[in-house]
């Protein structure tokens, strides 16, 4: 406060440092040296500390000078103080002793205070306990009074009084009762309480066998005001769930009992629908009164009603419970995974009938947090039934997706076995046979994984060798390394334990390769329509999250559409090697023509026909099967791949028959001759003439074969080539000609 007051003389505007820096509360020499030898050199600094030192010296000399008359009478004004001081001191000692002898006394007084009130406070607490005492044996003997009073009446005067009194004896009886229990309550521990407890026990137990019976002849003769006033004082003396228990043995149970036998039940085929019907008919024709008396029907009175009691959750539905559990334990049971289904399906529908008819959202939570309700519900063993299903739908499944490859069965729009289990094992999953939507996370699981299981089966496909026999003929396995075919039959350890038998080695026809292709597209296809399946089944639960559940999808078509490259380049390639397998026979047409007298060509030859047969198969064969735009795109691959060896296969031919007649030419002129020419041929025609010709026919014929597979020549790769190479070849025949 003081440093902040003072204030300092100002410097010149040269200072490197700022004079307010040495008031501060946390100033630091070391971190003011610093700061200004970022500013100034340390010389610097000392100079303008120096000049500064020298201003305040002049200001303090200018400030004594300024008050020096105060200075010097100081000394003067303190002359006789110390007298003052000394008459200040006897009376101040006087009065410190009178204080320290007020402060005994008061403080004497305080305690005798405390004492007194504390004896009070006892006094008090003891006033209260007798108090209490007093009104525990007055309501006592009150209760005691009424009791006598009832017994001492003349037992015709008892059948006489109607029932209606009796309930409001009852209902005084219970007030009273209250208040003893209060004050019993407070009272614990007291001897005297230890004394009246057998009274009040017999009170209790008399209250109690009085109340349960009014309640049973209230029911019995569906006497509302009996009901009504009995239940009140059972709400009064806080034994509500008494009577609840009470409803429970005596109305609810002896009904459960009949309805729920076992035999019933299992003779006939919708016997437990039947027996639920009778079970959910209980309350409108057994508790119409007590609901109407306490609030849980619509037509209840707000004023008549008397609140604090759920008997459909604490009576009803506990004894249903036990007799589903007692009277019918094979409900429960998941053995039989249909029957199964068809029970829980039932009972859930009967739990949210039941759920309805309990007349409010506070009622349907309360059953729904009842211990009763969480048995009901895990004596379902809803992870067997999916162990069961689980193994069904994968058995089945890998029975499919075996090395022999078996056609759909007949109206599926599959091609092979495989894929017409697959897809009927997803649409299985969110079957309404199957669905339980306490398992839908699991189903969904299920899904995911048979999609992932058929992604890999294709995967495995790739790496078959594949066969030149139909699909029918290696529907059996072909064993490689032996001769015998019981080796097919033989143990897997027995011919491990072999060096000369090996496994039997899984081919694949192209034409099941093409059914594969077409079961892969349709299956991606079908992939939105299993979601529109999957979409109501989900939200049966709440979940709306459909965006997670569209990309789990999306990512399984993803793996399934990656296998559809390689699928069809294997097509392509197995097409290409069957169509060049004929059209190498091309390397025949100088055998045909040479040295043979052969008439000269005027058709193609006939292993067009056979290299386009193939595709011709493929187009008409399963049309139906694949997209057109997909075949036209094999087809023209591989007509691209086999027209360029067919190039290179001619481009050979030519080549050696220019070689040969050249050598033949050579050969004419070293013997000088004229007799024969040199392809011997008598039609005017070389041999070598025949041969190009024949091979122009073959690719022109080849050019019209292509066209009417519906493709343009220009888009074969190699074939304009090949075509110019041909009509080179043909000019150079018809020049010679």
């Amino acid at each position: 406060m003081e440093k902040s007051r003072m204030n300092l003389p100002k410097g010149p505007d040269t200072l490197c440092f700022d004079k307010d820096e040495f008031m501060k509360e946390d100033f630091d020499v070391d971190h003011f040296v610093s700061e200004c030898r970022k500013r100034v050199q340390l010389e610097g600094l000392r100079e303008d500390l120096e000049l500064y030192y020298k201003l305040l010296k002049a200001a303090m000399v200018e400030l004594i000078n300024k008050d020096y008359a105060d200075f010097v009478n100081l000394s003067t004004n303190l002359v006789g103080m110390d007298k003052a001081l000394n008459q200040l001191s006897v009376p101040l000692g006087q009065l410190r002793e009178e204080v320290l002898s007020l402060r005994s006394s008061v403080s004497e007084g305080i305690r005798a205070v405390d004492e007194r009130m504390s004896k009070q406070e006892d006094i008090r607490k003891k006033k209260m306990c007798v108090l209490r005492l007093i009104q525990v044996i007055r309501s006592v003997e009150k209760i005691e009074k009424i009791l006598n009073s009832q017994s001492s009446k003349d037992t015709h005067a008892l059948e006489a009084c109607s029932p209606l009194l009796t309930g409001q004896i009852l209902e005084r009886i219970a007030t009273e009762f209250n208040q003893l229990q209060f004050h019993a309550v407070q009272s614990k521990g007291m001897p005297l309480l230890d004394k009246v407890r057998p009274r009040i026990a017999g009170i209790t137990a008399m209250l109690q066998r009085s109340l349960e019976g009014l309640l049973l002849e209230g029911l019995q003769t569906s006497d509302v005001d009996i009901i009504r006033h009995c239940l009140r004082t059972y709400a009064t003396i806080d034994k509500t769930r008494d009577a609840e228990a009470l409803v429970g043995q005596i109305l609810v149970k002896p009904y459960m009992d009949q309805v729920i036998i076992e035999q019933v039940v299992e003779s006939h085929p919708d016997g437990l629908q039947t027996m639920y019907k009778k079970l959910l008919e209980f309350v409108p024709h057994h508790c119409r009164l007590l609901r109407e008396v306490t609030g849980g029907a619509i037509s209840s009175e707000k004023g008549n009603t008397v609140p604090g009691y759920d008997f459909l959750v604490n009576s009803v539905w506990p004894e249903i419970v036990r007799g589903l559990e007692e009277n019918l334990p094979s409900l429960f049971n998941p053995g039989d995974p249909d029957a199964f289904h068809k029970k829980y399906t039932i009972s859930m529908n009967f739990l949210r009938t039941f759920e309805r008819q309990c007349g409010s959202q506070a009622s349907v939570k309360r059953l729904r947090a009842h211990p009763a309700y969480h048995s009901f519900n895990n004596k379902w063993n809803l992870p067997v039934y999916f162990q069961i299903r689980f193994r069904e739908i994968a058995g089945s499944l890998e029975a499919a997706l075996t090395d022999v490859l078996e056609d759909a069965p007949a109206g599926s729009s599959f091609c092979l076995l495989a894929s017409h289990r697959t897809w009927s094992s997803l649409q299985r999953c969110w079957s309404d046979a199957m669905f339980l939507p306490s398992l839908v996370h699991r189903l969904w699981r299920l899904t995911l994984q048979i999609l992932a299981r058929y992604s890999v089966f294709i995967n495995e496909l790739l790496l078959r060798p594949i066969s030149n026999e139909s699909a029918k003929d290696i529907k059996n396995p072909v064993v490689t390394g032996s001769k015998d075919p019981s080796a097919t039959h033989g143990n897997s350890e027995d011919q491990g334990s072999s060096p000369s038998e090996t496994k039997p080695a899984a081919f694949i026809s192209s034409t099941q390769l093409v059914y594969v292709v077409a079961d892969l597209d349709r299956l991606q296809e079908q992939l939105p329509e299993l979601l529109e399946t999957i979409k109501p089944k989900l939200e049966m639960i709440g979940f709306k999250n459909f965006s997670s559940i569209s990309a789990a999808l999306a990512d399984s078509k993803m793996s399934l559409s990656a296998s559809m490259p390689p699928l069809s380049s294997r097509i392509v390639q197995d097409l290409s090697e069957s169509c060049f397998s004929y059209l190498k026979s091309a390397l025949e047409v100088p055998r045909l023509y040479r040295r043979t007298n052969k008439e000269v060509p005027t058709t193609a030859s006939s292993y067009v026909d056979s290299a386009l047969k193939p595709l011709y198969q493929l187009q008409s064969g399963h049309k139906d099967k694949l997209k057109q735009a997909l075949i036209q795109q094999w087809l023209e691959d591989a007509l691209s791949e086999s027209t360029h060896k067919y190039c290179e296969t001619v481009s050979d031919i030519l080549h050696s028959v220019r070689k040969m007649e050249e050598s033949l030419k050579r050969l004419k002129q070293a013997r000088k001759t004229t007799s024969t020419n040199p392809g011997g041929s008598s039609s005017g025609m070389s041999d070598d003439d025949k041969i190009r010709l024949q091979l122009a026919l073959d690719v022109e014929y080849l050019g019209e074969q292509i066209q009417k597979l519906g493709l343009q020549t220009k888009d074969i790769k190699s074939f304009p080539a090949l075509t110019e190479l041909v009509a080179a070849a043909k000019d150079q025949t018809t020049e010679q000609l």
